[in-house]
């Protein structure tokens, strides 16, 4: 039997028109799956375009038409949507909803991560019992405790104030939260935490100095969310707070809308766009520090 032997030329040729075919198909690949992400983001994108641009034109032409380009720019939904219907101005109500979401994201950031803590790391009777029930009340509906927590503040006498949307944060009461850092804690090493205790450093102490610089993704994420949730409630602010003058920006905006001889849509719109420009602020800030606290505690444990 004679053996065919390729020459070396031959060989390299037929690899590199491998790589070649391999090179080609990697970009016909990426072409369609780039094509198909631009074009599902431009139409998750565009009802936020169509506001913004919705809110330059005027009233008439807002469903005329459902061109992004207005033909006639008008900044009158700005000027009159800021002053509002009301004694108060818009920034008036922009104010009102920070006096109780900043409360909010401090008191379960806090919360949150001193009992993440506690369930990563400290052996406690009944841990997983604990832990379950915790994990469980992230399935119960919220709608079920709306009227048991309305009554409980009712007699508390703290109706028509902010404390009701954001004291129950102080018990780290947002179990969703909770799991996701401990789910972070989890992956994390406990060396340099041995290693603080045995220079002196008490629990406390261990998650102030060592514990939290390393979960700052998660504690980020926590606050981001919590934010972002937050600023969009609606039902919250609507069965605790009675008072126009205390109004946040979700009750203003439907205030605005409440009449009865037609919505200026063009003001609504405005006032929707101002309403989340916050909420975009915050995320693009904090991005890097978002999606490595959801990665990281999605995927260890």
């Amino acid at each position: 039997m004679t053996s065919t032997i390729i020459p070396a030329t031959q060989a390299e040729k037929e690899r590199n028109q491998e790589n070649e075919r391999t090179i080609r198909r990697e970009k016909i690949n990426a072409f369609f799956r780039y094509t198909i992400l631009i074009i599902v983001g431009l139409l998750m994108l565009y009802p936020l375009l169509w506001m913004f641009s919705a809110s330059m034109k005027p009233n008439h032409e807002i469903f005329s038409s459902m061109s992004l380009i207005p033909d006639h720019i008008s900044w009158e939904g700005f000027i009159n949507g800021w002053k509002t219907g009301t004694e108060f101005t818009f920034g008036h109500y922009i104010i009102n909803t920070f006096a109780y979401v900043l409360p909010k994201v401090i008191l379960t950031v806090i919360s949150s991560t001193i009992v993440g803590y506690a369930f990563a790391r400290f052996e406690i009777p009944f841990k997983k019992f604990w832990f379950a029930t915790l994990v469980a009340t992230i399935l119960l509906p919220q709608s079920v405790l709306l009227i048991p927590q309305y009554l409980m503040f009712r007699e508390m006498g703290l109706l028509d104030s902010y404390l009701p949307l954001y004291l129950p944060m102080a018990f780290a009461t947002q179990g969703f939260f909770v799991f996701m850092l401990v789910q972070f804690l989890r992956g994390v090493p406990t060396d340099m935490e041995e290693a603080a205790m045995i220079d002196g450093c008490n629990s406390f102490q261990v998650l102030w100095y060592v514990v939290v610089p390393v979960i700052r993704p998660a504690i980020v994420s926590v606050a981001l969310f919590q934010f972002m949730w937050s600023v969009n409630d609606f039902l919250g602010p609507l069965i605790y707070v009675s008072s126009v003058e205390k109004y946040p920006i979700a009750l203003a905006l439907k205030m605005s809308i409440d009449v009865t001889e037609g919505a200026k849509w063009n003001e609504i719109l405005a006032m929707a766009s101002i309403a989340i420009i916050p909420s975009i602020i915050v995320f693009f800030m904090s991005q890097k520090y978002f999606v490595e606290g959801v990665t990281s505690s999605g995927i260890k444990g």
